[in-house]
């Protein structure tokens, strides 16, 4: 087995999902391990960082065993032995980063989301297909332990005819004046590319759409909560776009379901993420990393409530906690593994460029509904 070679430019090296999921989690273990098995060779990713920031982008590249970088992007793209081009830096400027990738040839592997836009995802499409590239969108939260649980759920039949989901997600973000905010300042501005829904929903239409089917419609109601907030340097800024985020959502099948996220919820829940499906045949609910299930038989009659006093029932008791098996590797691993298979082998890859869109168009379509005061359907990407 030959060892091959594959350039990648790691575009935003220097923030947090660039630096620890996307090098410390996913590329530097592949090359530690020398390189990904795949076909007739073994896949080893040669690592350009870049960023704005030198100090960090040095330290970080010592880390992980002298890498190159470099803070000139063009200069990065004029290096023909890198071929894949990855983008996890701003977001209002990825569509212009990934054209300009394109554009020299590189392939395209890109954070959500890939575009604040369809129109501007579309067109990006276009360019990928006219340069003869490659393209894949990010998707980690499909193969968190949690979620992985009830897709297996779903393939084996469980839930019977799904009549339903709830999806909540979310926590209290601080305002940054009397205490320190935990999400940069650039989430709550427009022309930053804030904005909760645009954020969160792409990576709940392919978690939803893998494990339960597509989604046929949205309605959405969406708001600012905290509306006065402080940047880092205890600057102080106007909030102009949503933080938090109600959605009904109407599969293919028929089941209905809601969609609830805010950076303005205090948690009382199992996770930050939960997602309960039910269904004709049972009930799963799984968190981040763990999953419970209350299957037909085990369903409790449950006659009425007492408006007097507390019946002190236990509504947990009867659900079971599927056990984990400790097999599982961290998701954008994974998302690396399928897609340098997808460049060198051909590999098939679901997470495409195709797939990153549909993820803008729910998001596009809940911001819709909520100006127009109606229901958006999700039509097919044609292109």
């Amino acid at each position: 087995m030959t060892v091959k070679e594959v350039g990648i430019i790691i575009h935003g090296a220097t923030g947090r999902i660039g630096a620890t999921q996307h090098l410390a989690n996913a590329l530097v273990p592949i090359r530690a391990e020398g390189g990904l098995v795949s076909g007739v060779d073994r896949i080893m990713p040669n690592l350009l960082l870049v960023g704005r920031n030198a100090t960090r982008l040095e330290e970080i590249a010592q880390r992980h065993g002298s890498l190159e970088w470099t803070t000139d992007v063009t200069a990065a793209l004029a290096k023909p032995s890198y071929t894949i081009f990855f983008d996890a830096a701003a977001t209002e400027q990825r569509v212009a980063t990934l054209t300009r990738a394109v554009a020299a040839g590189k392939h395209i592997y890109s954070e959500k989301p890939v575009a604040p836009t369809v129109a501007e995802a579309l067109a990006l499409l276009r360019a990928v297909k006219a340069h003869g590239v490659k393209a894949g969108a990010v998707e980690d939260e499909i193969y968190l332990p949690g979620p992985q649980k009830l897709n297996a759920l779903a393939a084996s039949g469980f839930f019977g005819q799904v009549t339903g989901f709830r999806l909540e997600f979310g926590w209290w973000v601080f305002d940054g004046i009397e205490r320190a905010s935990q999400r940069p300042s650039w989430n709550y501005k427009r022309t930053a590319g804030g904005g909760l829904t645009l954020d969160t929903y792409p990576h709940w239409r392919y978690v939803l759409e893998r494990i339960l089917g597509r989604i046929r419609r949205v309605v959405t109601v969406v708001r600012t909560a905290i509306p006065n907030r402080c940047d880092k340097a205890r600057s102080a800024y106007r909030v102009d776009v949503d933080d938090t985020s109600l959605t009904l959502a109407e599969l293919a099948n028929g089941a209905v379901g809601s969609i609830v996220c805010s950076w303005a919820m205090r948690v009382r829940r199992d996770d930050l993420f939960t997602l309960q499906v039910d269904g004709t045949a049972g009930s799963a609910i799984a968190g981040l990393h763990r999953c419970w299930t209350q299957a037909k038989a085990d369903t409790p009659t449950v006659q009425h409530f007492n408006p007097d006093r507390d019946l002190g029932v236990d509504y947990r008791a009867d659900w079971t906690e599927i056990q984990s098996n400790g097999g599982y590797a961290n998701p954008y691993r994974i998302g690396w593994e399928n897609f340098l298979r997808h460049v060198v082998d051909d590999a098939p890859l679901t997470n495409d460029l195709t797939a990153g869109i549909r993820d803008v168009q729910l998001a596009e379509a809940c911001y819709r509904s909520f100006a127009d005061g109606e229901w958006i359907s999700l039509e097919e990407i044609n292109d």
